[in-house]
């Protein structure tokens, strides 16, 4: 039998009671004990996990609050978040091509084909191909999408009042954000 383990025999005599016979084997066991972690440790592993010390945190929580704030607005123009982005980049420059606007936008293919061509039934845009390039797919606003730019104008404004903040606060900190967003794009 190997050490650690206990040997059970049931014994029966005749014309006597059964009783249990037990067989113990001693247990080595070898343990690494490590010293106990001060408070001092503790505490600066816990302060590097605080769900409110993280800066993705910060960004996800404050991406989902500016997405909240545009809704109504952005309803009021029957568009979604990623629909008014897209406008946005025709407004500054009509007739990109589906692939410069993916990387202004930083979205791949696969999501931004989708959304163009749900813009373009409802009217917004169009896509075509190039004349000089037929591999090359160009996007162009409709007189619709043209239209929607007016009532679009109000949109930073009521950003900027629901910040709260001075305007050259937040060009500094949307820089700031924009910097980060290349450091890590470039990692």
């Amino acid at each position: 039998m190997s050490p650690g383990h206990a040997k059970l025999i049931f014994t029966l005599a005749a014309g006597k009671t059964p009783f249990l016979q037990i067989k113990l084997h001693t247990i080595k066991l070898l343990a690494i004990i490590q010293p106990m972690p001060t408070s001092r440790t503790l505490s600066a592993n816990d302060a590097a996990l605080r769900l409110d010390n993280q800066l993705c945190f910060a960004l996800y929580s404050t991406s989902l609050a500016m997405t909240k704030l545009y809704k109504p607005m952005l309803e009021e123009l029957q568009l979604t978040y990623p629909q008014y982005l897209v406008m946005m980049v025709l407004w500054e420059q009509d007739g990109m091509s589906v692939s410069a606007l993916g990387e202004r936008l930083y979205l791949d293919s696969g999501t931004l084909t989708p959304l163009l061509k749900r813009m373009e039934q409802a009217g917004l845009l169009s896509r075509q191909r190039s004349t000089a390039d037929e591999r090359r797919v160009e996007v162009f606003l409709s007189p619709k999408g043209r239209t929607l730019k007016v009532q679009a104008t109000r949109i930073p404004a009521c950003v900027l009042a629901a910040a709260d903040c001075p305007l050259d606060e937040l060009i500094g900190l949307t820089q700031q954000v924009q910097a980060l967003r290349e450091r890590l794009t470039t990692a």
